[in-house]
């Protein structure tokens, strides 16, 4: 019985082993890597634009961007622009992307 018992628990802690995701998907964006490559690509979209643009536009000037890999990012929404806006305010103590457009231009 005790046997049984043991040959069950190690096949189930084996079901298990391989059931969960030991490698790193092709399309994984929530890497740093792939996070900072957005980030990148956001605050180059805001440098370049003549005026600072609206939520909506600096959504949609991002998608068009030339390194923007659609496949890649295809999980890329406007949730996904406001955490990257709140954590890039965060880390450089500003309120906006006006302020972020501004910093861009006096450098």
């Amino acid at each position: 019985m005790m046997g049984a018992f043991a040959l069950a628990l190690i096949l189930s802690a084996w079901k298990l082993y391989k059931f969960m995701p030991n490698k790193q998907l092709e399309d994984d964006d929530n890497t740093k890597e792939s996070v900072d490559q957005l980030t990148f690509i956001m605050i180059d979209t805001i440098q370049t634009s003549s005026t600072p643009p609206t939520h909506k536009e600096l959504f949609i000037l991002i998608k068009s961007h030339s390194d923007f890999d659609e496949k890649h990012f295809w999980r890329f929404n406007e949730n996904r622009l406001h955490q990257l806006l709140q954590k890039y305010y965060t880390i450089h103590n500003l309120s906006s992307i006006e302020e972020i457009h501004k910093k861009a231009v006096q450098e």
